[in-house]
């Protein structure tokens, strides 16, 4: 489980945090459990597009705080989730063209927080998680992004690809962060964008990375070859913040 997600734990009480609209990140289920409740369930984690995690009773018991989950306890967001077009909003309501951050396989709660913070100093309009392979908003995350997570929307979208060729119907274009590509000092960030930044270790999905306009790198010297995913995030985005004009 996320550290520091809000556990919901219990039959009923899952249920009526599904029902009530909570944002669950993740279900635990234990693995043989076929009951009607625990079905019903199961019915509203698929309807919600929540990933469902099978364990065994040792795993639920060793997550649990209360010893009383009767087999299923959900993980639920410490911060409730925007959706993309309340992102794209925002950016209307300043008269702005649009500038989002798209995160794929960050994975890791503190880098998450610290791109959240970089999102809002650069002046980004929000940013997009993928559902899956993704740190989900846990406290930790709210605490690593030094308070940013309340001024800066976060929305979760169920595929990567599928989100950016909609917003490129609205206009929008992507770069995307890699150090194969041009140096980022010789492409136009201007516009309407989306920076697309993936982890440090295996980097942005071929797809994803296929899905883009622009690859840019930042340049660098010195005997390593690729920066924490934050930095690298924090570095192109206030080079897209310098190109629109707000740094002089």
């Amino acid at each position: 489980m996320e550290q520091e997600s809000l556990k919901i734990e219990g039959r009923n009480a899952v249920l009526e945090a599904f029902r009530s609209g909570k944002t669950i990140d993740r279900l635990y289920v234990q693995d043989g459990l076929k009951d009607g409740p625990i079905q019903t369930i199961l019915r509203e984690a698929k309807r919600k597009d929540t990933i469902v995690n099978f364990v065994s009773r040792e795993r639920l018991d060793a997550l649990s705080e209360t010893r009383k989950h009767q087999g299923v306890i959900a993980a639920a967001a410490a911060y409730s989730y925007a959706a993309v077009e309340d992102i794209l909003k925002r950016a209307r309501e300043k008269g702005e063209p649009p500038f989002l951050l798209l995160l794929d396989n960050i994975e890791d709660p503190h880098n998450l927080g610290a791109i959240i913070r970089t999102a809002n100093l650069a002046g980004a309009h929000g940013v997009v998680i993928p559902k899956r392979r993704a740190a989900g908003l846990t406290a930790v995350v709210a605490k690593a992004s030094a308070g940013a997570l309340n001024y800066t929307p976060v929305a979760k979208v169920t595929n990567l690809v599928q989100t950016m060729k909609e917003l490129k119907k609205e206009g929008m274009w992507f770069v995307c962060g890699d150090m194969d590509g041009r140096p980022m000092y010789e492409l136009d960030l201007t516009g309407p964008l989306g920076l697309v930044i993936g982890s440090e270790g295996d980097g942005v999905s071929r797809l994803v990375k296929e899905s883009c306009d622009f690859i840019a790198s930042i340049p660098t010297k010195g005997e390593l070859d690729s920066l924490n995913a934050s930095v690298a995030a924090g570095v192109l985005a206030f080079e897209i913040l310098r190109q629109r004009g707000a740094v002089k």
